[in-house]
Parts: structure tokens; sequence; C-alpha cells
């Protein structure tokens, strides 16, 4: 059965099938032909995976998400982020990465932020000067933060399949989402001096304020969720109701930018993007069910133990897996299938589950700049009309620099775990 299910879903991937369909037909397929089980027990299953209280905080997120992207979000932290940082060499990339830290705390989506913020910022880039493959670029990867920093979409199907707290998630992952926006600042620093792009005007006291006050609604939101979180006042789930009711009273009636149009495309966009996860967790949960019968994780833990049982050598190994798989799959699917294999493994090692899953979320991440799969690179590309290879190329610089954070996470589990014990 097991041979069935992979060779399938290779087969499927290879012709392009999208990966919700491919995990669904492939399991469907192997269970029919091999499996002993009935096949009435696949959707029953399927649905099982998403009967899930921690999962509900999925689509109230995104809900806020597009409610805040659709509400002037966007533009007021622009202005803030420009207001502080614009003045710096290479001023509006810099720009670009700061404001995508704060809308990352915000949408939990890195696609939902490149996309909101690139179509503002990649063309004004491009307007003052900067090259159109590196102003993708910057954009592409500071888009990655979107997942790390929370609240993160990822974070919350993580804690939710190995039973991990999604609350110490959300605070593991703060300190990693600020070291790789460093780390993205540094390179973006590094080549606009060498380059001499343009700085930005430096805006007096006055003008930092206006732009402080106009942003604090926006700024005032990921305090309240994760404010909230962290203080046990709500759970994960709870917060994300908390966040759809505080983005739809600011875009109404403090920017006063929503409408009853409006609302309807916020619905429908919404509705499109949280049913297209969903899917994809439906058929994910489905093929890690059968995984999970096949003992398909005491087999890759005793596989890899049998290489080393040293901590560091396991997590070298499972970083450069998702490196690999993070080109070819999903985010979302990756997590749901992988992480209850490697979890176990990692447990076993001594290896702390929310050290491993910001691992896990960090090193997928890239795969949202790299291709084929890189959805990042996709949005970009159609936003500044660029080639995939041409955008890719001009990341390389910025690769180093993220693999660098990366290894740094990795191996330094107190940077990841020190805050969540000092918020107990």
């Amino acid at each position: 059965m097991m041979l069935i299910l992979i060779v399938t879903l290779l087969l499927l991937f290879l012709i392009g099938v999208p990966v919700a369909v491919s995990l669904g037909l492939s399991t469907c397929l192997a269970m029919f032909l091999a499996g002993d089980i009935p096949l009435m027990a696949l959707p029953q299953r399927a649905f099982v995976s998403l009967d899930s209280f921690p999962l509900l905080a999925i689509p109230l997120f995104i809900l806020a998400g597009v409610i805040m992207e659709y509400g002037g979000i966007s533009q007021r932290l622009i202005n803030l982020a420009n207001a502080l940082t614009g003045h710096l060499t290479g001023g509006l990339a810099v720009v670009t990465v700061v404001t995508t830290m704060f809308f990352a705390a915000i949408s939990g989506s890195s696609v939902a932020a490149t996309a909101a913020l690139g179509t503002i910022l990649v063309p004004a880039m491009i307007k003052r000067g900067y090259e159109k493959e590196f102003s993708g670029g910057v954009q592409a990867l500071s888009g990655t933060l979107g997942i790390i920093i929370p609240p993160s979409i990822p974070l919350i199907l993580y804690g939710t399949a190995v039973g991990a707290s999604i609350g110490d998630l959300f605070i593991a992952g703060m300190v990693p989402g600020i070291i790789i926006g460093i780390g993205i600042i540094i390179t973006v620093y590094i080549i606009a001096k060498k380059r001499n792009y343009a700085k930005e005007e430096k805006k007096s006291g006055r003008e930092i304020g206006r732009a402080f006050v106009q942003a604090i609604p926006a700024i005032i939101m990921p305090v309240i969720i994760l404010g909230g979180i962290y203080s046990g006042i709500f759970t994960a789930t709870e917060a994300a109701g908390v966040a759809v009711a505080y983005a739809f009273i600011v875009g109404v009636f403090v920017y006063r930018t929503i409408n009853l149009s409006k609302l309807k495309i916020i619905l429908t966009q919404a509705s499109l993007t949280t049913s297209t996860i969903m899917f994809i967790l439906a058929t994910a949960g489905l093929f890690s069910w059968v995984l999970t019968i096949e003992n398909v994780p005491q087999r890759v833990a005793g596989m890899i133990t049998s290489i080393s049982d040293n901590p560091m050598v396991f997590l070298g190994i499972v970083v450069l897996l998702l490196l690999v798989v993070g080109m070819f799959m999903e985010t979302n699917a990756s997590i749901i299938i992988l992480a209850p294999i490697l979890v176990p493994v990692a447990s076993e090692l001594g290896i702390n589950p929310v050290h491993f899953g910001i691992v896990m979320i960090v090193t997928l991440a890239i795969g949202m700049v790299t291709p084929p799969l890189g959805l990042n690179l996709f949005v970009v590309s159609k936003i500044a009309s660029l080639r995939m290879d041409k955008l890719t190329k001009s990341l390389i610089p910025f690769y180093v620099a993220v693999l660098v954070c990366l290894i740094i996470i990795t191996f330094i589990p107190s940077l990841t775990l020190s805050v969540v014990e000092w918020m107990k």
C-alpha cells in the first residue's frame, strides 16, 4: 500500500496535479487497491481532520487579514515605517521589510503580506531608481515573515497536528522573526550602499508623530491579539474572533474605508482562501492518517536514528530535508504530513516540540521564495512583470543571509525558548 501511495503521489506531482488533489487521489487509490479498510472511512477521516477547535482560528485570522488589507492598514503602516527608517541607505527597501514585519503581525499569511504590500511598494521602489529584480526580491523574501511572526497560520497547523501549545508557538516565533527581519535589512543596506540607491528625506519629529498617530489603530491590533493570548485572557481561536471584530470596527468606523461593496469582496476573498487551505488540510490529514496506520513515523524514526542519535545532527538532517520539500510542496500540506512523522523522533531525542516547530516553519518559509513552487515568487513576478529566473538570481545574497539566520535559530534553541520561559 505504501508503494502505491508514494509512487502515485509523485506521479501526480510530476504531471502538475494540485497538491490537495494529489494527496486525496493517491490515498484513495492506495486504500482501494491494497488496503483492508472500508473506503467509507476515507471521507469520515477527512472530516475528522477538520473537526478541531484550534483550526477555527484559520478562517477567522484570514478574514481579519483581508479586512485590514481593504481597510487601509497597508498604507498607514507604510507611512509609519517610512517615517522611521526611510532616511537610511536603501530607505524604501528597508521600509518594505519593516512594513512587512508589522503586517505579518496581523495577516498570518506570507502570500497575503506579499500581495497586499507588493502592489504598493514594488512599483514605488522601481520608480525611485531601484532595480526591478532587487525590488521584487526584497518584497518576496520579506513576505516570508508573514508565516514566522505570530499570529501565523502554519504555527496553528503545527500546534494542532502535534498537540503543542499554540500560545507558546506564537511567543517562540517573535525572536526568530525579528532575527530574520534584521538579517534582511542588513543585506538590503549592504547592497544599497554598493549600488548607491537613494535615501528618502528624513522626517521631522512632527511628521513621525503624525504617522504614528494615524497607525495607532493598526498597531494596537497585534497587541490585543498577542497580549490576550499570552496573558491567558483568551485562546488563539478566540483571539482570531476578537481580531475580526476589531478589524471590522477599525475599517468601518475609524479609517472609514470599508463599505458594503467592499464587504462583499472581502468575504468572497476570505472564503476562497479558507476553502483552499481547508481542502489541503482534509486531504493531507487523510494522507497522514494512512502513514500513521502503516507505522511510517516509527520507520522514519528508526532510519534517522540509525544514522545518528545526536539531536544536532538530526536537526541538520531535518533542515536539509525541509529545504528540499519546501521547493516542491505547499507549506501547510508539508506541515500536516511531516510534523506527525518528525516530531515524535525529535521528542525522543530530547528536542523541545516548540523549538522544533519554529525550525520547521522557518525552513519551510524559505520554500516560499525558492523555485519551482515559490508562491511569493509568482506573486512578485506578476506584480513587477519579471521573469522567474531573473528574480531568483537577484535573491542569492538574501538566501545566504536567511540561511545564516536559520542556522542560528536551529542550533541555539535558547533564542526561541527563553522568551517562552520568561513569559510563563
